[in-house]
């Protein structure tokens, strides 16, 4: 299992400082997410502060924008990198795609598998010179002019990871990429039950293995060198779990634990504004459903024993931060076990 880390900085302009200190520090790849930041442009800033490890993005939204602009941003970066380059992405939720990002939400999983398939017909072109030509129901492409062809690079295979939670996008995964993006509200159970085996359905859908695709898992973990540092850790935790909790459509998660109930709970709840009530919500018992806490080695000892044979790669949910020396120390002992 490599360790991967999450990169993120409140200010971007502190990227380039905590980009150099991952990479030094050892991590098979940095992920950037696209919360309060675009991620495409934070990949870019990692990559040129970066030597060695992979960069990718985790995730970016693929319905906030066309297939043709996605297949530009990610060829140019995977030329910047070197070959360094994932290209993840994700569908976002309903919500977000239309008053967020003002787009139309549309069929999520059959709209997703044309984004893919059609980024990758404008890279050949790009790289072979083949016609442009992709025709669905979402997309018809046909356009591309010597004067918009940014031509061939070096290393032109970039992977695709699909973020999945649910069984139809996990099985799209199996079927056309090669990375799954595990969310990191999940049980053992969940993982277990219904990730997996759907991925293996899309798997064998291609007539793929599952050597062919790499398993992505972030991990919520409560980490400290003491009881109090743990325990500040939990309280963040807790409202980030009532926060994925009470979105309906990760409630399969909290059923597959018997749990859905408390679904229904925070979604009234978050609909209110009441975010300190579904923080209690998350008891100690739904806590340790979904999520870890401990010192440093106890943390990297469990992470390893949990996903053993599952996971090709693991991660904290907590942006890398130097600073908190037990960083450190969970590298460490991770390398070890």
């Amino acid at each position: 299992m490599d360790l991967d880390a999450i990169i993120h900085a409140d200010d971007i302009r502190k990227l380039a400082t905590l980009s150099r200190a991952a990479d030094g520090a050892g991590f098979h790849t940095l992920w950037v997410s696209e919360t309060s930041h675009d991620s495409l442009i934070q990949a870019s800033v990692v990559i040129q502060h970066t030597e060695r490890s992979v960069v990718g993005t985790g995730i970016t939204v693929a319905f906030a924008r066309s297939p043709t602009a996605l297949a530009y941003a990610a060829w140019d970066l995977q030329a910047l990198s070197g070959g360094r380059f994932v290209l993840g992405l994700g569908s976002q939720v309903k919500g977000h795609i239309e008053r967020r990002f003002g787009m139309k939400w549309e069929s999520p999983i059959a709209k997703m598998k044309e984004t893919i398939e059609a980024i990758r017909a404008v890279w050949s072109c790009w790289q072979y010179g083949e016609p442009l030509r992709y025709e669905g129901k979402f997309y018809r492409i046909s356009l591309m002019t010597p004067f918009f062809d940014p031509g061939p690079i070096e290393r032109p295979e970039i992977p695709i990871y699909l973020a999945g939670v649910n069984k139809a996008m996990v099985k799209l995964a199996g079927l056309l990429c090669q990375g799954l993006m595990v969310h990191p509200f999940h049980s053992l159970k969940y993982l277990k039950e219904v990730v997996l085996p759907s991925l293996k359905k899309g798997l064998e859908s291609a007539g793929r293995s599952r050597e062919d695709v790499d398993v992505t898992v972030p991990a919520f973990a409560a980490v400290g060198k003491d009881r109090e540092e743990i325990e500040r850790a939990k309280e963040q935790l807790r409202s980030q779990i009532a926060f994925y909790a009470s979105t309906r459509t990760y409630r399969g998660v909290l059923e597959a634990s018997g749990l859905g109930d408390l679904s229904e709970s925070l979604h009234e709840l978050s609909l209110k504004g009441k975010w300190r009530e579904m923080q209690n919500l998350v008891t100690d018992e739904v806590f340790t459903e979904f999520a870890l806490e401990g010192e440093p080695d106890e943390v990297a000892r469990e992470i390893k024993r949990r996903y053993d044979g599952m996971a090709d790669s693991v991660m904290l949910y907590s942006p890398y931060d130097p600073s908190a020396k037990w960083w450190e120390e969970f590298i460490t002992c991770f390398a070890g076990y």
